[in-house]
């Protein structure tokens, strides 16, 4: 069964919560950011090469004009290879562990996987500045949704989730 929710980011921005359930004891929740915007993406370009276009008419060199446009390709490959986020992947299984995935706007993914046994619980921690914050006898924490910050309504909706899983697992580890 699969359903999807729209939420906001702390910036006012639209993000789309799926939900899939594969069984009672394996959940997936994948936040989908928005995609990067045409007019942002010509406007920043305009102005790299109207200002490369100033220069070359100062100095009349056209190396110029096509470093500009090689400087313009590789920021945005850089930027949609190593910064840009379409949409970060939270699978839980209780009897395996939780595995996270950031899906880059490149198609290049960077997975995480934590074992259940090193999982002591899941808690909306700095929900505000998205800073990790260590409590007490806890020896890591491990943000989710770095990229896409979600506004605490939707935390929510995956921290009871997550409680629902975690709550199976423990019910069938401590039964015979």
């Amino acid at each position: 069964m699969e359903d999807e929710q729209s939420f906001s980011d702390i910036c006012g921005g639209r993000l789309a919560l799926q939900r899939r359930y594969y069984s009672p004891s394996c959940l997936e929740f994948c936040l989908s950011c928005p995609r990067i915007s045409l007019r942002s993406l010509t406007a920043v370009t305009c102005s790299v090469w109207l200002a490369a276009y100033g220069l070359f008419t100062l100095c009349e060199n056209s190396m110029i004009l096509s470093a500009a446009i090689f400087i313009t390709l590789l920021g945005l490959l850089g930027y949609l290879h190593f910064v840009k986020i379409d949409h970060e992947t939270l699978l839980i299984i209780d009897s395996l562990g939780i595995q996270m995935t950031s899906s880059y706007a490149s198609g290049k993914e960077s997975t995480t996987f934590i074992e259940m046994g090193k999982v002591k619980d899941v808690v909306i921690n700095e929900a505000i500045y998205m800073d990790p914050v260590k409590p007490h006898g806890i020896s890591q924490v491990v943000p989710l949704f770095q990229s896409a910050k979600p506004r605490l309504d939707c935390l929510i909706e995956v921290y009871r989730s997550c409680q629902e899983i975690l709550a199976h697992q423990k019910a069938t580890s401590t039964s015979p």
